[in-house]
């Protein structure tokens, strides 16, 4: 039986998800997703590989769980403050803006946007259970809040908006991983950008 690092089994599970984490982000600086197996996950965390195989059975599942680990508070964040219905939707949508981009700094979430995690992305299941779109449909009910109530306009596609602003997200994701102090002037830049997209007035076109 491995041994106990902490007073309670749930404590000692959290230090080996810690250190699952940590492992995997060391290995994405090293090396492509692809090449990453099991035994190097187990190796870099330091435990024995069946020891592993009692958290995941394979590299899928593994990251799988990494991402619901990760996501799971920032999820209940934005839910939270997506609602607040009687506040302005700008307001919320720029208090998403900064809990999604502090959040970046997490070490679990930063391994969705290391050089090396394209594929590991790629394996995360389209729709519910993607554990980051419960993110996208909040932001969605209140980019529709703010269309309801006239505070936004110009958005034909709500669903297509959110996923086009989650790229400049992304973006500034990126920017943050590279260059930690660049948080805050990242979180002032992605608000105008996301508020200015959904309250510009109309072209003159039209």
């Amino acid at each position: 039986m491995p041994r106990i690092r902490a007073a309670t089994i749930e404590e000692h599970h959290e230090m080996v998800w810690a250190d699952l984490t940590e492992a995997l982000r060391h290995l994405l600086l090293e090396r492509d997703y692809e090449s990453i197996t099991m035994g190097h996950i187990a190796t870099r965390a330091g435990l024995a590989r069946n020891t592993l195989y009692n958290y995941a059975a394979d590299k899928r599942t593994l990251v799988l769980e990494l991402a619901r680990r990760a996501s799971r508070p920032l999820a209940e964040q934005v839910a939270s403050i997506a609602a607040r219905s009687p506040e302005p939707a700008a307001n919320r949508l720029r208090e998403i803006v900064e809990a999604i981009l502090s959040a970046s700094t997490n070490h679990a979430m930063r391994l969705m946007f290391l050089p090396n995690s394209g594929s590991l992305v790629a394996e995360l299941p389209d729709g519910p259970d993607n554990p980051f779109t419960a993110l996208v449909v909040q932001v969605e009910n209140v980019v529709e809040d703010g269309l309801s109530s006239g505070e936004f306009h110009g958005v034909e596609d709500v669903r297509l908006t959110v996923e086009l602003l989650s790229g400049a997200m992304r973006a500034g994701i990126d920017r943050i991983s590279r260059d930690p102090a660049a948080l805050p002037a990242t979180i002032r830049a992605a608000q105008e950008i996301v508020l200015a997209s959904m309250t510009l007035g109309p072209s003159k076109g039209t």
